[in-house]
């Protein structure tokens, strides 16, 4: 036993010393880099330059920027909306059926993920495009006398954004469904409460932590995702990682690409303290 445990100590503090190394070489060192560079100025020839400014926070407030930035929150919350809206029920039914048939369900929706999203957006571009399958099958069906505009619109980019990121809303909320006391449930029924009842004032408020997790998940990349606006929204359509990606490689103006970047950050950290706040009045009521 006290080899065991011997043994056991120099292995916990290895690790301990490889994730601290991690978290401090691949992420706070890069994060202290963009802060660094958001409050330096734009120097054409070798991007950044002193003196330290506040500028490019200033250029936030551009109306050009912003309206980019309210679009791109419109597009991300409306993918947001309609992730939540599959991801829900899905995740409900899943969580009452079968061990057989839920294994298979949740295969098939980690499945994708064995395939690049890039490489899927542009297969859903095959789909949508004028020509494509969805037109064709629609036309050879009947139901259309020519071919519907689908790719390079505002649908197409929230089609694509909801294509790539629903398993991350389904995921946490099918978590939190498992953990569902279906004591609670039957107690709602024998106090008298209807379905509607049940739902609003028992499942949901039980079930917020996985909604705020899938938000969490669903809503900040949807909109840093610049690859899908690119390819199924045109250059109509811009994204806040759209911005971000010009600012960098083609206005070279490094100074406002990290602000925005940091814009992003801040969003999912706001997000993040509301699922701890949403989890600990859960247990708060729970006990």
């Amino acid at each position: 036993m006290r080899m065991a445990s011997g043994l056991q100590q120099p292995f916990r503090n290895a690790v301990l010393i490889l994730v601290w190394s991690w978290l401090l070489l691949l992420v706070l060192v890069p994060n202290l880099l963009v802060i660094a560079a958001s409050v330096m100025t734009r120097d054409a020839g070798s991007f950044l330059s002193l003196p330290l400014t506040l500028d490019a926070y200033r250029q936030l407030l551009n109306p050009l920027y912003l309206e980019v930035f309210l679009q791109s929150l419109y597009m991300a919350v409306m993918t947001t909306l309609v992730c939540l809206l599959i991801g829900y029920p899905f995740a409900w039914s899943l969580s009452l059926m079968g061990p057989r048939a839920r294994i298979l369900l949740i295969f098939l929706l980690i499945v994708p993920f064995w395939t690049n999203s890039l490489v899927r957006t542009y297969a859903l571009k095959l789909i949508l495009a004028t020509n494509g399958l969805l037109n064709q099958g629609l036309m050879n069906l009947g139901l259309i006398n020519e071919p519907l505009r689908l790719l390079y619109t505002e649908g197409a980019v929230i089609i694509g954004l909801v294509y790539l990121l629903l398993p991350f809303m389904i995921l946490p909320l099918y978590s939190v469904f498992e953990d569902l006391r279906k004591e609670l449930l039957m107690a709602s029924h024998d106090l008298g409460a209807g379905p509607l009842a049940t739902f609003v004032h028992v499942i949901i408020p039980l079930t917020l932590p996985g909604i705020l997790a899938g938000v969490m998940l669903v809503l900040l990349p949807a909109m840093g995702l610049f690859f899908v606006p690119d390819i199924l929204g045109g250059s109509r359509n811009l994204l806040v990682g759209n911005v971000i990606k010009n600012q960098f490689l083609d206005a070279r103006n490094w100074p406002f690409g990290a602000a925005a970047s940091i814009f992003l950050t801040l969003a999912m950290a706001f997000l993040m303290f509301a699922h701890r706040l949403s989890k600990r009045r859960i247990g708060e009521e729970g006990a």
